[in-house]
């Protein structure tokens, strides 16, 4: 696959009246990538998409498509196509005369139509029985796979998607989100995708990007958001997570500043030291805390009383009050879960290895 930028943003804004919606966000796409764009409500993220698309037109920058600005090109002349949160599907027309339609606008004769059609429901894995099927006779599923396989009839560059799976129920929203995963693998397209739903960008994604008040906060892959987030407010979003806000003492050690974090007596990795005097925030995630049982050490130790447990499937999530009177999580597997009773004294321990120094807020 060629890792080219096929997309290119320089400075793109846009403002409705005083309030700033997307403020100079420059972004390069690859040929072939899956980008996810996630963020909360009022971040930016569908005004940006609605930009890309041509159905909002921006207010400064510029937009390039390979070699060729396309800022100014009305949507129905892009090769590109969104797929939409609604689907936008005709109800009482055909399965068949769904996938036609952008087909029938270009003027193909009848018979290439249907041939185009049939390819179309195979690499969807819908039956050929299907091109009869009303689309108010389709469930759910079916009706996302349509729509996927009209927004490709147009053979767009690019396809955009704007939540398309958000009103599911929970099993078939994660069967799609692979079935995507696939779609863009067997396809070769690029895909653009937004949502509000931090694991389906997980999933199916390359790279993710988290938007925040209109701009980039971070773009990478997932791992590197989960494992290192740049700021404080992409570690909460991208999960719960346990937050600390630390200064280094005259040594450079980072020392608790909210919670009574002790330090072990394991060294400190050189990664974890600090300016000193400097704030940041401890960041480790739930999965990395351990209770220390017996003589047990590690890097960091926190003491408190556990609270609750939760069995969450194949994970069974505690949380514990420290001394202090803030709370922690940690998760374990159900076959290392622990054994202790709410109203219990525990100690936590994690090592410098597994957390992470944020010095964003």
């Amino acid at each position: 696959m060629s890792r080219e930028p096929i997309l290119r943003l320089e400075g793109v804004s846009k403002y409705f009246g005083e309030f700033t919606a997307l403020d100079s966000i420059n972004l390069e796409i690859d040929e072939g990538e899956f980008l996810t764009i996630v963020g909360p409500s009022g971040s930016g993220k569908t005004t940006l998409i609605r930009i890309l698309v041509g159905i909002e037109e921006l207010s400064n920058g510029k937009i390039w498509l390979w070699n060729d600005r396309i800022e100014a090109i009305p949507a129905n002349r892009r090769p590109t196509c969104m797929v939409f949160q609604s689907l936008a599907l005709f109800p009482h027309k055909s399965v068949g005369e769904n996938i036609e339609f952008p087909l029938k606008l270009r003027k193909q004769r009848p018979e290439n139509r249907k041939a185009r059609a049939f390819e179309l429901l195979d690499l969807l894995q819908l039956p050929q029985s299907f091109y009869q099927k009303r689309i108010n006779e389709c469930s759910g599923g079916e009706r996302q796979r349509v729509a996927l396989a009209r927004a490709l009839a147009f053979d767009p560059e690019i396809l955009f998607f704007d939540e398309p799976l958000s009103a599911l129920d929970f099993r078939l929203r994660k069967n799609l989100e692979k079935e995507l995963k696939d779609l863009h693998r067997r396809t070769g397209k690029t895909f653009v995708y937004i949502t509000h739903s931090l694991e389906e960008a997980m999933v199916m994604s390359d790279r993710i990007a988290i938007m925040r008040s209109g701009r980039f906060e971070q773009i990478a892959v997932a791992d590197e958001i989960y494992a290192r987030p740049i700021s404080r407010f992409v570690a909460e979003f991208m999960g719960e997570v346990n937050l600390f806000s630390v200064k280094g003492d005259d040594s450079g050690n980072p020392v608790g500043t909210e919670i009574d974090i002790q330090t072990g007596g394991a060294t400190l990795d050189s990664g974890m030291g600090l300016v000193r005097g400097a704030l940041a925030t401890l960041m480790v995630r739930p999965e990395a805390v351990n209770f220390l049982v017996d003589d047990g050490t590690a890097d960091f130790v926190v003491e408190g009383v556990l609270k609750a447990e939760y069995a969450l499937g194949s994970r069974t999530q505690y949380k514990v009050k420290a001394d202090n009177g803030d709370e922690l999580a940690v998760e374990k597997l159900r076959e290392d879960r622990f054994f202790g009773k709410v109203g219990d004294r525990v100690r936590l321990g994690w090592n410098a290895a597994s957390a992470h120094m944020i010095t964003g807020d």
